[in-house]
């Protein structure tokens, strides 16, 4: 098998690492290592909302609803997305947390992949 090229199931890899599938936190030399990007499959039930606010983000973001009803609370504003494909991207700088109002898979990017981010699980509500 080429060590080059990884085929896998967004479900059942993220389930060993918070749903992030690809960055900084893979092995060296796992071709999914990658301190350039981050990627998360995030499946979340009803209610479960981030456990506090990100904060002094160094990383710009990018949000994919693929399922469910997703609320990212920004500073200055909410954002419901609602409508598989509805996406939201802030940059550098802009705290953040989010709720699932409905069950909701997300697909998340991030750069770069900065080591240090880890929050507390998400909780219910």
């Amino acid at each position: 098998m080429d060590d080059r090229v990884y085929v896998g199931n967004a479900a059942v890899d993220g389930a060993t690492d918070a749903g992030w599938l690809l960055g900084h936190f893979k092995p060296v030399g796992d071709v999914r290592h990658s301190t350039e990007v981050e990627v998360k499959w995030g499946v979340h039930p009803a209610g479960e909302t981030r456990s506090r606010w990100a904060t002094g983000e160094r990383r710009t973001a990018l949000l994919v609803l693929v399922s469910g009803a997703f609320r990212i609370e920004l500073p200055d504003r909410t954002v419901v997305l609602r409508t598989p494909g509805d996406y939201v991207v802030w940059g550098r700088g802009v705290d953040h947390s989010w709720y699932a109002e409905r069950e909701s898979t997300v697909l998340t990017v991030r750069w770069p992949s900065v080591p240090g981010y880890r929050v507390d699980p998400p909780v219910l509500r």
